[in-house]
């Protein structure tokens, strides 16, 4: 039985990450990467594409309710039935070793009886592997990969179709221990962790890394909750970010929009650290900013909007014509062909991010200016030119108002950073023109006098909500009628259940080359949130930003887009900016409560 999206909760170890369904089922996992080949598939095919399943024996469908202990990553799920009740506690360590998954099943009351069915599918689903014992394990090999299961107390299992199983009893304070560990199939088995040590060290470490959030104003349990969330997409061996964990769950059911997001993609950074910074976590930003100074290396010719999770800039896109799909949402696929695209607006994305980082206080480098010098100078040749635009179209090019408004950004934050520090080399003057040139074409091109709102390309008479950030980035103030006229015509034409689409529909298959449709764009609709307090009507944001926060699911979480007439979260799933979204909201509101909010946590 397919689950929604949102009936999902997130484990992972800062390497990788695990879906969990509200069946007790693990769904999604790739090991030993986020970008690895999953060896649980079911979330994009069925059963037998891969899951691991822990619930009662013959119960319900699904559990009675689940939480996050603490501020932590560690899932709790409670079974209550006619006999009695049990809590499943799924998590990940934080790896030494190796990457393990650990299902600790613990007895509340009475006694229930217990099922454990493990489908191990490599390779996206499409491989068995061959499984034998070995001192009181199971081993699962395939190619490079291997897994150990094991149980404390040791529990007897069984092979059934391709499967392995078992059966066992919890009464009230009993605990049944599952640790899954995978490791290259040529190298010796890892040491064996003690799961519930490992249980303890990992809720000290959530919490005391949750702790570290200087944020206390309202709504502060979302804005941790998110917290947790993108800390849990950071690949801690270099600091890169991946949109999210998971490839092809679709913007439309049925549909061929799914796309692989497990990829580090360059725009999320100036958001990235906004939302890490304001809230104190000054290391993960600076390991994002030197993942970043990292992976643009090279030409500035040779950028691209997004790398792998070290920098990789080769990503493949090829479909897995094995898996149905998501709801039948077909093709999946793996690797992300927008790779290649030309998106002018990374550049000015980057540079914004770098001199964000400067003006907070992280210690900069001479190589970083010269890096930021590069891009500005590339860019000032290329920015009259068409481009794909934020929304990666696999249509024709075109000359996209928000591109252009991000050289703006390059030009403006380059004048800044000079005029605040004029010893760096640097011509100002040079950048201030074509800072003033980009403007005056942008006003001149991109807005539409009549309708009193700026459009998605020049002309164009389609609408983009991208348009909603020209006040957040400061190329106009708020208060300007061009601005004001741009957020009530972006609310009117694209809004959809009080929520907003990127661009409008009907234009969809001429703008981005795709047939079908999508859902309404989380993050758009936080950033006309932002729009409208900006624009005074702080009342309304707040009224929005509410709404958005009851579209988590019931551990918090947020995909990529939601429908509002089916009711449901679309795309993959939890999705890194939607809750960068939330977050610098949040802080946002805050600011309108208590000026010093952010300051004084």
């Amino acid at each position: 039985m397919t689950q929604r999206i949102e009936d999902y909760a997130l484990i992972g170890d800062l390497q990788t990450a695990a879906l969990v369904g509200r069946n007790g089922s693990i769904d999604w996992l790739c090991l030993p990467r986020f970008d690895s080949a999953a060896c649980f598939a079911a979330l994009l095919g069925d059963e037998e594409n891969g899951q691991w399943r822990i619930a009662p024996a013959g119960g319900a469908d699904f559990c009675t309710s689940r939480r996050y202990i603490g501020d932590s990553l560690v899932l709790e799920t409670l079974w209550e039935t006619r006999t009695g009740t049990v809590k499943v506690i799924d998590f990940m360590p934080q790896r030494d070793q190796a990457p393990d998954i650990v299902r600790i099943v613990e007895g509340v009351s009475g006694e229930v009886d217990m099922r454990s069915t493990l489908r191990l599918r490599f390779d996206y689903g499409s491989v068995v592997p061959w499984v034998r014992r070995s001192d009181g394990h199971r081993v699962a090999v395939a190619g490079p990969d291997s897994v150990w299961l094991r149980s404390v107390p040791e529990v007897k299992t069984w092979g059934q179709q391709f499967s392995t199983c078992s059966s066992f009893t919890v009464a009230a304070g009993e605990r049944v221990a599952s640790v899954l560990t995978w490791h290259p199939s040529h190298e010796p088995r890892p040491k064996l962790t003690d799961p519930y040590e490992a249980l303890e060290q990992s809720l000290d470490d959530w919490q005391e890394w949750s702790a570290r959030c200087r944020y206390k104003g309202p709504y502060r349990e979302a804005v941790v909750r998110s917290l947790i969330t993108l800390k849990a997409l950071i690949y801690r061996p270099t600091g890169g970010i991946v949109a999210a964990p998971t490839t092809s769950l679709p913007e439309e059911i049925g549909g061929v929009r799914n796309w692989d997001y497990r990829y580090c993609w360059l725009r999320d950074s100036t958001l990235t650290l906004n939302a890490l910074l304001a809230c104190g976590y000054v290391e993960e930003a600076a390991d994002w900013r030197d993942w970043l100074l990292r992976a643009v290396a090279g030409n500035p010719a040779d950028l691209q909007i997004m790398y792998g999770l070290s920098g990789e800039r080769r990503l493949p896109e090829t479909e897995l014509g094995w898996l149905r799909g998501y709801e039948s949402s077909a093709p999946v696929r793996s690797g992300n062909g927008a790779v290649d695209q030309l998106q002018l607006d990374v550049y000015g994305e980057v540079i914004d991010s770098l001199h964000l980082a400067r003006s907070s206080g992280l210690a900069s480098t001479a190589h970083a200016w010269s890096l930021q010098l590069s891009l500005l100078g590339f860019l000032e040749s290329r920015w009259r030119e068409p481009d794909e635009g934020l929304w990666e179209v696999r249509g024709p090019r075109r000359h996209f108002v928000h591109s252009k408004v991000m050289a703006w950004v390059a030009a403006d934050r380059a004048v800044r950073t000079l005029e605040a520090e004029p010893k760096l080399r640097g011509d100002a003057e040079r950048w201030r023109r074509m800072r003033d040139e980009v403007h005056r074409e942008v006003c001149e091109k991109g807005y539409d006098p009549e309708r009193n709102t700026f459009t998605q390309s020049y002309g164009s008479t389609d609408l983009d909500a991208a348009t909603l950030l020209i006040p957040q980035v400061g190329f106009l103030p708020a208060d300007d009628p061009r601005v004001i006229g741009t957020v009530d015509a972006v609310r009117d034409e694209l809004g959809h259940g009080g929520l907003v689409r990127r661009y409008s529909a009907a234009a969809g298959p001429a703008v981005d080359g795709l047939p079908g449709d999508e859902g309404t764009f989380l993050v758009c609709s936080f950033w006309l949130a932002d729009a409208l307090r900006l624009t005074g009507r702080v009342k309304e944001a707040r009224a929005l930003f509410e709404q958005l926060l009851a579209l988590g699911n019931d551990v918090g979480l947020l995909s990529e887009e939601y429908d509002p007439v089916a009711g449901r979260q679309l795309g993959n799933f939890p999705q890194a900016f939607s809750h960068i979204g939330l977050v610098n909201t949040a802080l946002a509101l805050a600011r309108d409560d208590d000026p010093g909010a952010e300051e004084a946590g």
